[in-house]
């Protein structure tokens, strides 16, 4: 049976998935206003710079791509996910490209665009899903087997490897493994496979730390975070006594005093750290909350949608959202090393909101094709 005869419409986006992603959104943006304002300190120059560039392509560059994506078929996705996937490819490699590759915090994960800065790693882990879900709804029953199921992941993961690890960028290869896992896992894949790759691939990345001091810093950190409370365990301590003061309610909406001169990338990956000591546990169990209820809400649609991609599609945006995001508020509860990566619907990044929200809008138009 061909895609096109599998989707049919049965009513219109899923209205609880939508309405948890316009709080996700609405709650992020304020969490981000009242974290900008610990810009002020260095003057109000960059806090409107920050601000601005965050509304126009972040928030209202990624409501104009939720829009469209949600009113785009998604089988649209499945006939050009390879060219998708290509393209994605094109854009990782150019960050090695001289005067277009930009180089920042010793990593080359951006490339310049119209004096803008584009971090390709966010379109490739759409590309890298659409794909992945394409494989392997193509083959149908097939997952189980090496050739058609357990091999593809493995040269996917590779490719994945060879382009993010070099930039250096750990933390998002890891994720976008997770998700070609996890939907390898929900076409019918075999557990077995799992735990040679996930043995081979432990070893590689033990090899890695070895030649990465970076990554030999942040696990020596994380063991001992008080070992340099002035160095490499400055922001996880800074983080904890931000989190730690917040108590029970928080201090309140743009009240964090940490945010001002102590907690580094207020706005980035610390963000976490700032809302929970404005909104305390309360406000913290909250964000999480949100989370698992967007996650729980989407794999719902996926389990009611009889066309086995638009499943895969929504198991791999799920996988890339929620475990990016768990990543960054367990960075900062000091439950695993430092990351690094945003904390998707709140931290500071135009391209990674943008993406965020064009998946959301994909997982909206599947929803239009569940089973009422």
């Amino acid at each position: 049976m061909s895609s096109k005869s599998i989707a049919k419409k049965h009513g219109g986006v899923d209205k609880i998935f939508l309405i948890l992603t316009i709080i996700l959104v609405v709650v992020g943006f304020f969490i981000f206003y009242s974290a900008s304002l610990g810009l002020l300190a260095g003057g109000t120059t960059k806090f409107m710079a920050v601000v601005s560039n965050q509304i126009i392509f972040g928030l209202i560059g990624g409501i104009v791509i939720a829009l469209i994506t949600s009113l785009i078929p998604y089988t649209f996705w499945r006939k050009w996910a390879f060219l998708i996937l290509g393209g994605s490819v094109v854009l990782m490699i150019l960050v090695f490209v001289p005067g277009i590759g930009v180089f920042h915090g010793g990593a080359r994960r951006w490339i310049g665009i119209a004096g803008q800065s584009m971090q390709p790693a966010e379109f490739y882990k759409i590309g890298f899903v659409l794909y992945t879900s394409a494989w392997f709804a193509s083959i149908k029953t097939k997952a189980s087997t090496f050739k058609f199921g357990t091999l593809p992941l493995i040269i996917l993961i590779v490719l994945s490897a060879g382009l993010i690890l070099m930039q250096p960028d750990t933390e998002t290869f890891l994720v976008i493994a997770a998700s070609g896992v996890a939907i390898y896992l929900a076409a019918g894949g075999r557990w077995k496979p799992l735990f040679i790759i996930a043995l081979v691939g432990a070893v590689g990345l033990a090899v890695l730390v070895t030649q990465r001091p970076y990554l030999q810093q942040r696990i020596s950190t994380f063991m001992d975070p008080a070992k340099d409370a002035t160095g490499s365990g400055y922001q996880i301590q800074q983080s904890l006594i931000a989190i730690g003061s917040g108590g029970l309610t928080g201090r309140g909406f743009g009240q964090s005093t940490q945010k001002f001169a102590f907690l580094p990338e207020p706005i980035g990956d610390s963000i976490f750290a700032v809302a929970s000591e404005e909104f305390g546990f309360v406000g913290s169990v909250t964000i999480i909350i949100l989370y698992i209820l967007f996650a729980f809400q989407a794999l719902r649609i996926a389990t009611r949608v009889p066309d086995p991609y638009g499943s895969y599609v929504i198991v791999g945006i799920v996988v890339l959202i929620t475990l990016q995001s768990f990543m960054n508020i367990a960075a900062m509860l000091a439950i695993v090393p430092l990351s690094g990566t945003p904390l998707l619907f709140i931290s500071h990044g135009g391209t990674a909101l943008f993406f965020t929200m064009a998946s959301a809008g994909i997982i909206l138009n599947i929803s239009k094709y569940q089973k009422r």
